[in-house]
């Protein structure tokens, strides 16, 4: 059975918002012991969110884009939709906003772990391991034409 849900692009303004937050918090703050200082940041009320929605209207899952910058970061799938496209759709939809826009490279910043599902999606290591928020990471790029 393929799980059903949709994505929305929001801004921070949205009155989905709070959904939002407490997804970024349960995911990254509480799971992943994020401090809330740096969770929360300059970049969110400028940024396009997007927010995976379950087919009864629960946040599953979150990205965030910085146009301005070329970056997506803050993604984010709850432990129970995991395995379940979530992450992939949230990627997809944010590399197409960013090309729709007229850039030609997407940069992220890679928990470890995670670095095995950015390459199946194309992008490709541009760092050495480095410690953020007290998770390991790598940089990693996305470029087209």
């Amino acid at each position: 059975m393929t799980a059903k849900f949709n994505i929305e692009q929001l801004h921070w303004q949205s009155p989905k918002q709070t959904m939002l937050k407490a997804l970024r918090e349960q995911v990254f703050i509480i799971e992943q012991s994020v401090p809330e200082y740096i969770e929360w940041d300059e970049y969110d009320e400028s940024a396009i969110h997007l927010l995976a929605l379950d087919d009864v209207q629960q946040a599953i899952g979150c990205a965030r884009i910085l146009l301005e910058r070329g970056r997506v970061g803050r993604m984010g799938v709850l432990k129970a939709w995991r395995g379940k496209g979530v992450g992939y759709a949230l990627l997809m939809e944010a590399i197409a906003i960013c090309k729709a826009q007229g850039l030609t490279q997407l940069q992220l910043s890679s928990q470890t772990h995670a670095i095995q599902f950015y390459e199946k999606a194309g992008f490709v290591v541009t760092s050495d391991a480095y410690i953020d928020a007290n998770i390991w990471h790598k940089d990693m790029v996305l470029k087209w034409t």
